[in-house]
């Protein structure tokens, strides 16, 4: 028996509609939102490091140091994660 061709065609149409959808929400990122969420990944790393580098420097009377050695990793994290992000972005 063979199928309907009313049937036929509509699971074809459905097919199209499913994969222009998955094209689109990959292609649907405004430009502020990419940069709002590189930014965030750079200053959320920076901030997460000197605040633990703040809390050692007070449990250990350092108090300079750590800040600024937590403070340059965070710098190397955000860089390294806006690294990763903007290759993902191109794939």
């Amino acid at each position: 028996m063979s199928k309907d061709p009313f049937k036929t065609r509509l699971e074809i149409a459905k097919k199209k509609v499913n994969k222009r959808n998955l094209v689109d929400k990959k292609q649907n990122t405004s430009p502020i939102g990419t940069a709002f969420k590189l930014s965030t990944e750079l200053v959320s790393a920076v901030a997460v490091g000197t605040i633990i580098g703040f809390i050692l420097d007070k449990t250990f009377g350092t108090k300079p140091w750590l800040i600024l050695i937590f403070f340059f990793v965070g710098v190397i994290a955000g860089i390294t994660n806006v690294i990763k992000s903007a290759k993902n972005m191109q794939k």
